[in-house]
């Protein structure tokens, strides 16, 4: 990737405003337009690969697709950070908490990689487990906002499990958040059995790493996300692959080529240490079992 080359606050501020632009039914020519630019400047933007990024513009951007105060206030955030290459998005700086950064990039990627060391990852949690880290996380939050909170978890598991072109999940859960109670028992044995299930679909494998497998590396590995966005006619990525790291106090994003591939070893390291799919399932629904007793 060049000095030049698109970077992800930059692509995914350029995503917000592609989708805010759609739902306003506006054609780029519209929209460009009102903004008296050519209709290349707005689709170089909207594409991740405006050179130079103008907050002003972009809160014009934010008027004209009426975009409230708070998602206005994230997408500035973004313009603000778009070149930067790896990025660290500190919670409650330029973009409030409430606005998910995460969850759009998720959103478009093609095949997801992950390792979990202590929690069941977010795309395979149930809403009963859900909502316990999420009561817990936001302990003061109103009902309704919990509520919401639990549902947006929900609807993200459909990437995974929609009938046309599913993203691809590589999953190694640690057997400590097997045996970590979150809930109580029943909550975990239908955690367990949720994940069981999910397992035996095509685009979802799931492998568990035992507390026999020792540290497979070496050194200890915290949860991490490494984010596919498929290829085009030519082979080449559509995108830069990702990896996500996400942290107590904010998230951090890694783009550069050997961070990705030191992830990509550690996952391949942790992988074959851990039990294979069946053997996974099969402890999954015996864990399972043992919560229901």
């Amino acid at each position: 990737m060049s000095e030049h080359g698109s970077t992800l606050p930059r692509r995914q501020l350029g995503r917000y405003l592609r989708e805010g632009r759609m739902q306003c039914n506006m054609t780029i020519a519209e929209a460009a337009a009102l903004m008296e630019w050519s209709e290349s400047k707005l689709q170089r933007l909207e594409t991740g690969n405006a050179e130079k990024i103008r907050v002003l513009d972009v809160r014009e951007l934010c008027r004209i697709y009426d975009f409230d105060d708070e998602f206005s206030t994230a997408l500035t955030g973004l313009a603000q950070q778009a070149s930067v290459k790896s990025w660290w998005h500190e919670y409650d700086d330029l973009i409030p908490e409430g606005f998910n950064v995460y969850v759009g990039l998720e959103a478009s990627a093609r095949a997801l990689i992950s390792y979990q060391p202590e929690i069941i990852p977010g795309l395979l949690q149930t809403a009963e487990y859900a909502r316990v880290l999420i009561n817990d996380y936001w302990p003061d939050a109103a009902p309704d906002e919990l509520d919401r909170r639990v549902q947006l978890k929900v609807r993200r598991q459909s990437l995974l499990t929609r009938k046309r072109s599913p993203a691809a999940f590589d999953i190694v859960v640690h057997e400590t958040a097997l045996r970590r109670v979150v809930g109580g028992p029943r909550v975990m044995a239908a955690q367990l059995r949720r994940v069981a299930d999910l397992s035996t679909l095509p685009s979802i494998a799931v492998r568990v790493l035992p507390f026999s497998a020792g540290v497979p590396i070496g050194h200890t590995v915290g949860p991490f996300v490494i984010l596919e966005f498929g290829r085009d006619a030519g082979n080449r990525p559509v995108e830069p692959t990702i990896v996500y790291l996400e942290n107590f106090l904010g998230d951090l994003y890694l783009e550069k080529q050997a961070a990705v591939d030191r992830y990509r070893e550690a996952y391949q390291a942790i992988q074959c240490a851990a039990l294979d799919e069946t053997s996974s399932r099969d402890l999954l629904r015996r864990v399972a079992k043992e919560y229901a007793t």
